[in-house]
C-alpha cells in the first residue's frame, strides 16, 4: 500500500453541531476529531474521496497515519469510524495523537497462513477472530499479525497464548489472566465424519 494512503490532508473547523456536519457531507467532506497527548481536541474536516480511498485499504485502520492539518502533521491511528447504512459514505471519524512514549491500545488484524496444507489434513479451518487487541509503542505497530495454522491437527485449536506476537507488543486478553486465553483458530473434523465416527462407536458399542 502506497504511503500516500497514510498521509491525510485536514482542514480545522471552528463549525460545529449537527447542521455544520451536515454541511460538510454536502461538500463532500468527512468531519472528524483529534484527541489525545494531552492537547485539546481538534474538529476537522477531510476530502470524501480522499478518505474513501484509504479506507478501502486494511491497513488504514492498524497503521500511523499523518494528518497534515493546516499544513502541520501530526501522527495519528484511527480510534472509530462512522458509516452510512447503506450508502457509501463514511460519516465520521475519530483520530487518536500518537505519542512515541506512551503505549497505544488499538486492535490489528489477524491474517492466517499455510491454511492449504492444514486443509489437506481433511480439517475445516475456522476462525474464531479475526483481530486482536493489542498494546505497544508506536514503534512496534504491526499492520497485522500473522498466524500460521499449516502444522495444526484435526481438533486442535489455537489460542491467543500460542500465537507469536512481534517484539514489543502484547495481547491485552492476556493481561487480564489464564481465563482470557481466548481461541484464535481451530481445525476440526467436517461435520459428515463426526457424525460417521460416532455411528461407527456406536456400532462397535453395539457388539
Amino acid at each position: 500500500m502506497s504511503e500516500a494512503i497514510y498521509t491525510l490532508e485536514a482542514t480545522v473547523r471552528s463549525d460545529k453541531g449537527t447542521g455544520a456536519s451536515r454541511r460538510l457531507r454536502h461538500d463532500k467532506q468527512v468531519p472528524a476529531i483529534i484527541y489525545g497527548a494531552d492537547k485539546e481536541p481538534q474538529n476537522l474536516a477531510l476530502s470524501h474521496n480522499k478518505v474513501w480511498l484509504a479506507q478501502e485499504n486494511e491497513g488504514f485502520y492498524s497503521h500511523i497515519l499523518t494528518l497534515v492539518i493546516d499544513g502541520a502533521k501530526e501522527e495519528v491511528i484511527l480510534k472509530d469510524m462512522q458509516r452510512h447504512p447503506w450508502k457509501n459514505q463514511v460519516l465520521h471519524l475519530d483520530f487518536q495523537r500518537v505519542d512515541a512514549k506512551h503505549k497505544l491500545h488499538t486492535k490489528v488484524p489477524v491474517h492466517f497462513v499455510g491454511e492449504e496444507a492444514a486443509i489437506k489434513k481433511g480439517g475445516v479451518i475456522t476462525h474464531v477472530v479475526n483481530e486482536l487487541e493489542i498494546t505497544c509503542l508506536p514503534k512496534n505497530l504491526p499492520e497485522f499479525i500473522e498466524v500460521n495454522v499449516a502444522d495444526m491437527e484435526v481438533g486442535q485449536t489455537l489460542h491467543i497464548s500460542e500465537i507469536t506476537l512481534p517484539a514489543g507488543v502484547e495481547s491485552v486478553e492476556l493481561t487480564k489472566g489464564e481465563s482470557h486465553d481466548n481461541a484464535v483458530v481451530t481445525l476440526h473434523a467436517p461435520k459428515g465424519a463426526a457424525a460417521a465416527d460416532e455411528d461407527s462407536e456406536e456400532a462397535a458399542d453395539a457388539e
